[in-house]
């Protein structure tokens, strides 16, 4: 347990020198990071799995006959799949290209998200589609089902079944630009976030998987308990980092596993991050709560915790800090966050909490 000092806003502002120093750690530590994840992939077995359904992202996708398709990921062989015809395995995710015609249907043996060769990725039957240029404000993702636009936030359930959850990714691992669902605007697209009319990078990759969970809530109008220091929900989605092997494209949607959540305090609020993995990855069998991770991830809790730590302070701000006295919370707390979270949903739709200025169908 611990008190309100965990709040970033009774954390005191940093000096230059810890600035300086901020700004020469970020970079060395996402280049020692990457450096440690590259050498645990190679250290990891060939596992070549025989079907695997909704396989996402590798380096490398491989016709073996017919409809049929093998992915490779790194350190853990190849992984197949079987689309029909005329159809190619994108790893359950939307193509990065705007002018891209929606594929009039998804064929799949294996749960595996097929599109079109030429035509726009899918995710069992909703379509993501982006608009505008990348790295502009006027860029955005919609979202449709059966020619209609719908909401990632509102429109698309959070269980997926067997104790799995949904997850949209808004920003895929090893990229910069800070993607987020906006809750305000109409059907909530993908867009960018902006700061003083510029669009907003990260100092740095992230080096996971990053998302939310649809229809869950973080209430601003609820305060926390002692453990997160009094602190009131972000007004946002429940965030959730991904620490799968496959890199998952923005704007697909995933079944994951939760495994532990962080209760970070962001500029005085509340803002759980979910910790989970691609229920379809090659060692999710395997984790299933925390412990797990150090197990067969040593590091990652700690890289998660202190990345979200420094990632704001090349901007002046001073670091995050974190309740529950810093733990990762295991899975039967993670569940109870998102049980949580998705009844403060639950009364905003309902007109029993306030939503503010937040869109609703």
């Amino acid at each position: 347990t611990v008190d309100g000092n965990c709040c970033r806003d009774r954390t005191p502002p940093p000096s230059s020198s810890m600035k300086n120093f901020a700004s020469l750690l970020i970079p060395v530590a996402a280049a020692t990071l990457a450096l440690l994840f590259v050498m645990n992939q190679l250290k990891q077995p060939h596992q070549v799995a025989g079907t695997l359904s909704r396989v996402s992202s590798s380096r490398i996708v491989r016709p073996v006959g017919g409809s049929s398709y093998q992915r490779l990921s790194p350190g853990r062989g190849f992984a197949s799949a079987s689309c029909g015809y005329g159809y190619v395995l994108v790893g359950g995710g939307c193509s990065s290209s705007p002018d891209m015609i929606p594929a009039k249907s998804l064929q799949s043996k294996s749960g595996v998200a097929c599109k079109a060769a030429l035509g726009q990725a899918v995710v069992a039957s909703v379509v993501c589609k982006p608009q505008g240029e990348l790295g502009t404000e006027e860029f955005k993702m919609d979202f449709s089902e059966a020619d209609k636009p719908i909401s990632p936030w509102h429109n698309i359930p959070l269980e997926a079944g067997n104790g799995l959850y949904n997850m949209v990714t808004e920003i895929p691992k090893m990229t910069k630009a800070k993607m987020e669902i906006d809750t305000k605007a109409d059907f909530n697209p993908i867009k960018q976030d902006m700061k003083k009319g510029k669009v907003r990078y990260y100092h740095g990759p992230i080096f996971w998987n990053y998302g939310c969970l649809p229809q869950t809530w973080e209430d601003p109008n609820i305060k926390g308990d002692d453990n997160v220091g009094g602190a009131f929900g972000d007004n946002d989605p429940l965030d959730v980092v991904e620490i799968g092997s496959a890199t998952l494209e923005m704007g697909s949607i995933t079944a994951v596993k939760p495994l532990g959540v962080l209760s970070m305090i962001d500029d005085g609020e509340l803002d759980w991050k979910l910790i989970a993995i691609n229920a379809n990855d090659p060692k999710a069998s395997e984790i299933n709560d925390v412990e797990d991770i150090e197990k067969h991830y040593p590091g990652t809790v700690s890289g998660i915790r202190e990345w979200f730590r420094w990632y704001k302070t090349p901007d002046d701000k001073p670091v995050n800090g974190f309740g529950h006295g810093e733990k990762a919370l295991g899975k039967a707390d993670a569940v109870k966050v998102i049980e949580e979270t998705h009844k403060h949903y639950k009364d905003m739709m309902s007109g029993a909490a306030d939503k503010g200025k937040l869109w609703t169908p």
